[in-house]
């Protein structure tokens, strides 16, 4: 099924688009996509990709997705005036069968970032939804009962509803009207618990909080924008609060890793941001050094939010919940286990930033096997840069 709106996409693309509109409209990047799943062959769907990537390419915002832009907060209306005039060109997407590695694709976006930063969600959604339903017919009976045991068991672990579940899943669903059927389940099911979707497609549709602030890329252009690298993610996040002034407050920790992060983020940020983002690496093991490091910077960590959102599932969710509990806020933004767990196993997709004005960028992960870059040489410079050792 084709991608049907251009809302139809994570809220913090159009956050960050906003961003970029105001203080990068000239940046120029690259994206690449890779498929982390080994022994799957996506080449024999390239047809069906790209007749997907063309329907996206000629859609356009109507008038009323463009008001209900205006009537969010944090939205301006000069950015919601330049959707009215905008439209993704398929020039600067390629699309084509690996010519070195049989059965993979090389996918590509390249142009200018205020032109790009929209192609990441859908194409990855649509590579997602063509495999799936080429590889698998879905079961809804089963797909919904495992996800009834899902709400079953967080709302039995939770009876006085303090969890804070968001759905994250957009990018790795199995298919659009299967991540719809899952929502309007989570809102049933989990009421109060369930707090809203990244999708902006579905949260105006369904009446559900739109969520989301910053994603790495984000942090990952200032490496070639900023005043000078060693600086890079400290300027990333002075322009995030330049741009929204308090509002969408919680940074992501692991673009260069944590204690690089935790360098950077010292107390002018820990006291202006609301809360951080957790995206690899060991949750606990992040969560208290979090905690402690806003301690020592005099802020009272209960004031503030942790949000995990590094491949959860209900047990974990619940162990997080339990082990934080009391010593600071927590909330949950779950993926694939919620919109793409129907039986056989989801693949794992990323589009990740790799160039930023002709200039490699990166992210060196928490987790082993997630840093992406073309350049070994930059990647060696980067760490060397924030002191981070190998993986």
């Amino acid at each position: 099924m084709p991608i049907p709106s251009l809302l139809d996409t994570d809220l913090y693309k159009f956050t960050m688009m906003q961003a970029v509109l105001h203080q990068h409209p000239a940046a120029q990047v690259e994206y690449r996509f890779k498929c982390r799943t080994p022994g799957v062959d996506l080449a024999r769907h390239v047809d069906a990709i790209s007749e997907g990537i063309d329907a996206l390419c000629a859609l356009r915002f109507r008038e009323d997705e463009l008001d209900w832009l205006r009537g969010l907060r944090f939205i301006r209306s000069d950015f919601v005036d330049f959707l009215g005039l905008f439209r993704l060109d398929r020039k600067y997407v390629h699309l084509a069968p690996s010519a070195s590695v049989p059965g993979e694709i090389d996918l590509t976006i390249r142009g200018p970032w205020l032109h790009t930063i929209l192609f990441e969600v859908p194409l990855l959604a649509l590579v997602s939804e063509v495999w799936s339903r080429a590889t698998h017919v879905l079961d809804p009976a089963e797909g919904l009962r495992r996800l009834d045991a899902k709400i079953e068991r967080l709302v039995a672990a939770d009876p006085e509803g303090r969890l804070a579940i968001a759905d994250y899943g957009t990018r790795r669903r199995f298919s659009r009207d299967w991540q719809r059927q899952v929502l309007l389940r989570l809102r049933e099911g989990l009421g109060p618990r369930f707090v809203g979707t990244s999708n902006v497609m579905y949260a105006r549709e369904l009446g559900m909080t739109p969520l989301g602030t910053m994603a790495h890329e984000w942090l990952q252009a200032f490496q070639a924008l900023g005043p000078r690298l060693r600086d890079s993610q400290k300027a990333a996040f002075e322009a995030w609060a330049q741009e929204y002034r308090g509002d969408l407050g919680i940074a992501l920790s692991d673009v260069v890793g944590i204690d690089a992060f935790l360098r950077d983020f010292d107390m002018y940020f820990c006291k202006l941001f609301d809360g951080m983002r957790q995206d690899s690496g060991d949750p606990f093991a992040w969560g208290d050094r979090v905690v402690a490091h806003l301690a020592a910077n005099r802020v009272d960590p209960r004031t503030k939010t942790l949000v995990f959102s590094d491949a959860l599932d209900v047990e974990r969710v619940l162990a997080l919940q339990d082990y934080f509990r009391g010593r600071a806020r927590v909330a949950f933004g779950i993926g694939t286990n919620l919109t793409n767990d129907v039986g056989p196993r989801p693949l794992s997709l990323v589009i990740k930033m790799t160039r930023c004005n002709g200039q490699p960028v990166a992210k060196l992960s928490d987790s082993p096997g997630k840093t992406m870059c073309e350049d070994p040489g930059y990647v060696a410079y980067l760490r060397q840069v924030f002191g981070v050792a190998e993986g």
